[in-house]
Formats: structure tokens, sequence, C-alpha cells
């Protein structure tokens, strides 16, 4: 049994699609942070994607936990050529994609991006390596919105669709355990 406790980074405040942006995260709260480290298991393992906002959302919450290399395949959605832009700027220049991208998850891809498939695949890749090198331990894995839905999906056995509908807030965590028999989701969205 191994225990995923999937952490949103903090807030970077940007009102644009950022994926593979190196934006920093606005780490002010410290009462919510001092929250949340309290709340997460003290024994578990710390990793986070590469992207400085959930790497310093990491440094913020790990105390004398262990910290594990940051991982390139934790990143969030790659949004290709719509990354740091609005939506409506993007709907503006093509509304069918626009659309079908969140209408309709799975193969469309914004241009030189990712496709919700893509994400998933990369994430449960990296998901299934952390597992299997740390079995049997608590995984704090502090990533971002995209990242967390995909293993909702997963563990839930949801269509693409579904898992988008779920809230995933700054500074919350869900936690997921894998077990010799499949999966088993606890709390999504959760802030202690």
């Amino acid at each position: 049994m191994t225990r995923l406790h999937l952490v949103r980074h903090g807030p970077t405040h940007a009102r644009t699609m950022v994926g593979w942006s190196d934006l920093p995260a606005d780490l002010s709260d410290r009462a919510a942070i001092e929250r949340l480290s309290a709340y997460l298991p003290q024994e578990a393992l710390v990793i986070s994607s590469d992207l400085s906002r959930a790497a310093d959302t990491a440094t913020a919450i790990q105390g004398r936990r262990p910290r594990l290399p940051h991982r390139t395949d934790l990143r969030e959605i790659h949004f290709g050529s719509w990354e740091l832009r609005s939506y409506p700027e993007i709907e503006a220049e093509d509304p069918e994609l626009a659309r079908a991208y969140w209408d309709y998850p799975g193969e469309v891809r914004p241009p030189k991006g990712e496709s919700w498939n893509d994400v998933r695949a990369r994430v449960d890749a990296a998901i299934d390596t952390l597992i299997a090198m740390h079995t049997g331990q608590d995984l704090i894995v502090v990533a971002h919105f995209g990242v967390i839905l995909t293993q909702i999906q997963r563990a839930l056995e949801l269509d693409a669709q579904e898992a988008l509908s779920h809230r995933i807030d700054n500074l919350s965590v869900t936690e997921i355990t894998r077990l010799d028999t499949g999966w088993d989701v606890g709390r999504i969205n959760h802030r202690p």
C-alpha cells in the first residue's frame, strides 16, 4: 500500500493558461501553509514538479521530511501556443478548437501542446515509477491542477470530462492510496 498526498501548489494569480511557464507561487499565507504541513504525514517523502511554483510550495511544507529530486514529468499540461494567453483571446482566434479542448478532452491538443491523454499517460508513468520505487510509503506529491485530476480520473475510473469537473484549489490535498487490488480515494480537494 502506497499513499499519495497530492498537493496543488500555491496560487500564481495569473488569469491566463499557465502550463509549463515557470511562474512563482504566492506563498504569503503562512497560516495555510503551516496547517497543510501539519496535516500531512510527518514521515512522508516529498517530491514535486520542477516548476518553481510547485518546488517552492514543496519547500514551504517540507519541514523535516526527506525530499526527493524534482521531476519534469510531474509538470502541468503543456498548453503550447496557448501558454500565458487568456481563454477569450484563444477562443477569438480559434473558437472550435478552444471549445473542443475543454468540451471533448482526450485527443484534442492546443497548437504545439499536449492533449489530455498525453498528460494522463505522462503522469501515470511518473506516479507508477514513484510507487514502484517507494512502495509502502507515504508520498507528498506537490504538483498542478491537471496532474492531480489525471490521478483522480485514474483512481475513480472516470472519463476525462468527469475528471475535469472536479475542483482542485491551491494548497489543497487529494488523498489516493494504491492497494494491491486497485485504488482507494480518500479526500479530494481538502483544505486543512
